[in-house]
């Protein structure tokens, strides 16, 4: 333990990972000039790019400009996180009970290490030198009372001096100098900025009852870090059983069904292992890595759990899906992987007390219907971006990810936003050609709207004139359907800077005397009938 009851943490640091995580992932040498990007500015640099004047927080173009052989990667958390899992395994080699705390940064108690090694100072060396054995060279380490002053040191640390240790009881000295930006709280730091407290020493100056009352937990938080009170626990993490699969071919294998004949093995023992564990499958990562040294990676989601046939399905459909018409590979299999990466207790999907029999009929007889016509040949409705209903619905094959192609939380230009936005929920089902339309006031005068969206008569009846192609059938076509209430209308403009292309609408909902909602849209004097709402 450290000062105050604090525990002596020991922070281990890898200066640069997500660049080395995304060159190793790529096929590049660390050495380049190299940066990773995430939100269009740069996270992380290389050494070499440092070295042209690339900093962290440029913009890309910025960035290039400074260096023009500089090598752009996009980060992805996914392989940075995956990356750094051998690291950690590495370091649990020798000493137990190493916390990630993030990507290139794990931190562990120090009294044991020490004990056991005759100092701190000799158990950071000897940590050091086994990253080195491992591939990972120019790792740093902090040692402090408590995770977040032990992070700083590791981050003082440089290059010659690869181990900064604070003596017990030193870290509020330690931490007094350093900029508040390093609490990590954009909106806390620039109000401290702007009271004048620029440094963690002036903050951790104030009352910790005043602070809390003015700046409230998180303030209070950042108080004590700034003041070296962390007293947050160092704690291991689990080691989860090693469940992933793996299946070498020997001479290499060329056809789709010996591979699916030969992976049912592994099937087999991974639901197996998975069951004597308590545990289902739900989400399934599998890798072929074929004679020409790619691997080709996709993520499988099931709506219920795998089984050993399921994933035999998997791994064929994904072996179609990457070979020819007469389901030949276009470069023979050396390998197959097949990781979990998500598996959940059996408990968390048993079934409710009315049992589940009719939802999982349903997925075997779609799972069943896919496997004979195709991984694409079913498929569900995923409400994406867009501008309007038929341009957000994505198409989605069973079991995939439901992911929509189209982010539906980012802007689309050209959509209605606002107070004059498309009506909600979203209309069960689209037409896929609209259905031709009138739409009657009380005189028998067809409505109309002007620019302004003014009506030229209240809506009270519509009629359908034909199905126009929408494979919906539109019996007596002349009769009139009584409209009890309607909402709208709401205008659209696409396209107003070219006149060629130019659409302006006016999209109305309506309710008929059987209840049922419809979706009209008006363009100059056509109606049109776009969906229905059940």
């Amino acid at each position: 333990m450290g000062g105050r009851g604090l525990t002596r943490t020991m922070v281990i640091w890898v200066p640069d990972w997500p660049v080395t995580a995304a060159a190793v992932a790529t096929g590049r040498s660390p050495d380049e000039p190299i940066v990773v990007l995430e939100k269009g500015k740069v996270l992380a640099t290389s050494a070499a790019a440092r070295a042209e004047g690339v900093r962290r927080g440029q913009r890309a173009r910025d960035a290039q400009s400074r260096c023009p052989e500089l090598v752009v990667l996009k980060y992805d958390p996914v392989i940075d996180a995956r990356a750094f899992d051998p690291v950690i395994a590495c370091l649990e080699a020798i000493t137990p009970g190493v916390q990630a705390i993030r990507p290139g940064m794990c931190a562990l108690k120090a009294r044991g290490p020490a004990r056991f090694y005759g100092s701190e100072e000799r158990a950071a060396e000897k940590l050091l030198d086994r990253l080195e054995t491992f591939d990972v060279p120019g790792s740093r380490v902090g040692i402090a009372d408590g995770p977040f002053a032990a992070e700083q040191a590791a981050r003082a640390s440089s290059a010659r001096t690869r181990v900064h240790v604070v003596a017990p009881g030193g870290s509020p000295e330690f931490l007094a100098p350093l900029s508040v930006d390093l609490l990590e709280q954009p909106e806390l730091t620039d109000l401290l900025r702007r009271l004048g407290l620029r440094s963690l020493g002036a903050f951790a100056q104030l009352s910790g009852t005043e602070v809390l009352t003015r700046f409230g937990p998180n303030g209070a938080f950042a108080h004590r870090l700034a003041s070296g009170s962390d007293d947050r626990p160092v704690t291991g993490r689990e080691v989860p059983p090693e469940l992933t699969r793996a299946l070498d071919f020997e001479p290499s294998v060329d056809r789709v069904d010996q591979v699916a004949f030969a992976v049912r093995a592994i099937a087999d023992e991974l639901i197996v292992r998975l069951t004597e564990l308590g545990l289902v499958c739900t989400t399934l990562r599998v890798e072929v890595g074929t004679e020409s040294g790619r691997i080709h990676e996709r993520e499988w989601l099931h709506p219920r759990w795998f089984t050993a046939a399921d994933v035999v399905d998997r791994v064929r459909w994904q072996l179609q899906g990457s070979g020819t018409a007469t389901s030949e590979l276009t470069s023979p299999v050396v390998r197959i992987r097949l990781i979990p990466d998500q598996a959940d207790p059996v408990g968390a999907h048993v079934d409710g007390l009315w049992g589940g029999g009719p939802d999982e009929r349903i997925h075997r007889a779609l799972s069943r219907v896919q496997s004979m016509l195709g991984h694409g040949a079913v498929v569900s409705v995923v409400i994406g971006g867009g501008r309007g209903f038929a341009d957000r619905q994505t198409l989605i094959p069973w079991g995939d990810p439901p992911v929509p192609a189209r982010p539906p939380d980012q802007p689309w230009p050209g959509a209605i936003t606002g107070a004059q936005r498309w009506p909600t929920p979203a209309p069960t089902t689209i037409f896929p050609e609209p259905i031709p339309a009138k739409v009657f006031a009380a005189d028998g005068a067809q409505v109309s709207v002007s620019a302004r969206g003014e009506l030229s008569g209240v809506p009270t009846a519509f009629s359908l004139l034909s199905s126009g192609g929408s494979g919906v059938q539109v019996a007596d076509s002349n009769k009139l359907h009584p409209i009890t209430a309607w909402a709208g209308p709401w205008l659209s403009t696409e396209r107003w800077w070219d006149p060629a292309t130019e659409s302006r609408q006016a999209r109305f909902q309506f309710q008929t005397a059987d209840t049922r909602a419809w979706l009209f849209t008006l363009h100059q004097t056509t109606w049109q009938a776009q969906a229905t709402y059940d």
